[in-house]
């Protein structure tokens, strides 16, 4: 006689959308749903979310199956994103030896850079702190702000897999990425960017600061800046030659100042 046929247990089945996290108040989940827009990406499970914007000084405030605060999350984050980055740099980059693409990305996930990604996506204002934390200024820390990012990044991956959070990075970084330049002969931008990232390991910067002139000879006027200080100026009559400009001003007070 046969033996009875045992019926595997169902594979449990992910939510379509959102589901509420169980113990949060009506409006953090608000809060949460609001930054989801902003992350561009929606959480089946928003207590992860919510984790990993806990700070370790909160204390009982993030309590869920997932942890009391967000260093857990942050650790896992920050290998995510450097695999990411990794991966976006070996593909647009094909040229570059492992020494370059390392440095490359050395400045796209320093603290500076994770923070200015921070601020763009607003993301002190979800952070959850301590009192003591938040008298202090936390919420605006560089570190504070890079940390958090980082383990935002690590509950995506938790929550929806790589194939997400390697969609996250490339649009929360798309701006840190496109200011990096293939090398290429007068190209004083790449010059630049590998000179600054052996003596800082920052990226250069760039901005327009204004036009001069009459429009049938318009001339743009473009900065270089690391670490918000202003290392060069040049013109152009283009975005790009302005740009140009600046850089190779740039390298040339970089290279009498290490000459002396």
């Amino acid at each position: 006689m046969d033996a009875p046929t045992r019926a595997l247990p169902a594979t449990p089945v992910p939510p379509a959308g959102p589901a509420r996290a169980e113990g949060l108040p009506p409006g953090r989940e608000a809060q949460l749903a609001e930054l989801e827009a902003r992350l561009g990406v929606k959480f089946r499970d928003r207590s992860l979310l919510h984790v990993a914007l806990v700070h370790g000084s909160a204390g009982a405030e993030g309590r869920t199956r997932h942890g009391e605060n967000y260093e857990r999350l942050e650790f896992l984050g920050d290998s995510v994103l450097n695999l990411a980055i990794s991966d976006q740099l070996y593909r647009l980059f094909p040229r570059r030896l492992e020494g370059d693409l390392a440095r490359l990305r050395a400045g796209i996930v320093s603290e500076p850079a994770l923070a200015r990604v921070a601020r763009g996506l607003d993301l002190a204002r979800y952070v959850v702190l301590g009192r003591g934390e938040e008298k202090g200024g936390g919420r605006n820390r560089p570190a504070l702000l890079a940390d958090a990012l980082e383990a935002v990044l690590g509950a995506v991956y938790i929550d929806s897999g790589y194939g997400v959070a390697h969609y996250c990075v490339t649009r929360w970084f798309g701006d840190e990425v496109s200011q990096l330049e293939e090398p290429g002969e007068g190209d004083f931008k790449s010059q630049l960017q590998e000179l600054v990232q052996q003596l800082e390991r920052r990226l250069p910067r760039y901005r327009i600061t204004g036009q001069r002139g009459p429009e049938h000879d318009r001339a743009f006027v473009a900065v270089v800046e690391v670490s918000g200080r202003v290392l060069g100026e040049g013109r152009g009559r283009s975005k790009k030659e302005a740009e140009q400009a600046a850089a190779q001003r740039a390298l040339e007070q970089l290279r009498r100042s290490r000459a002396e």
